[in-house]
């Protein structure tokens, strides 16, 4: 696996390293030991998995708060999305920055989110699938989100929002 840490300090995009012959290749996508080697939790609770049926689907912003914050890798399975993640973490010099990453089953490329990030994505195509092993077991009770047009963080999204849970377009203005 390779492991590019992004402007966010914790946060990794990872390709796969491919060990290519004529009947296609072979790659870990998972690996306890690398995770950890690069500062990733790798203690897994939970692998999730969701399917948007259309294009513009917009799910998050999410996080739980302490102590049930969670790490999360992602990846697109199925058709393509643009991935965000927001540094939530008060003492970081990069607070309430973000950054977009388009994952799709093409490039078959996997973003680390870490605790005290607040994560979320919009479907590029149609019949989109997000596969993500999560550090965590959900708590309901911890469940945050940050609305997706949030004037204090200004996500550009690449696309229009065409649909969204009632929930997670009524989050408040953030104000930590």
């Amino acid at each position: 696996m390779k492991f590019t840490e992004t402007k966010l300090k914790g946060a990794f995009i990872i390709d796969l390293e491919r060990l290519e012959d004529d009947r296609g290749f072979f790659a870990r996508a998972w690996c306890k030991n690398e995770m950890e080697q690069h500062g990733c939790s790798a203690d897994l609770k939970q692998a999730n998995l969701s399917l948007s049926k259309n294009k513009g689907t917009l799910r998050g912003m999410h996080y739980q708060i302490s102590p049930h914050e969670e790490s999360k890798l992602v990846r697109c399975t199925r058709g393509a999305l643009h991935d965000v993640i927001i540094d939530l973490r008060e003492d970081s010099p990069t607070y309430k920055q973000w950054i977009g990453v388009d994952l799709t089953a093409e490039n078959r490329r996997m973003l680390f989110v870490p605790e005290g990030f607040g994560h979320g994505f919009i479907t590029l195509t149609d019949d989109t699938e997000a596969f993500y092993l999560v550090t965590e077991f959900y708590t309901p009770g911890a469940e945050q989100g940050i609305r997706y047009n949030d004037p204090s963080i200004g996500i550009e999204w690449p696309i229009p929002v065409t649909e969204i849970s009632e929930k997670d377009a009524n989050w408040p203005d953030f104000s930590r």
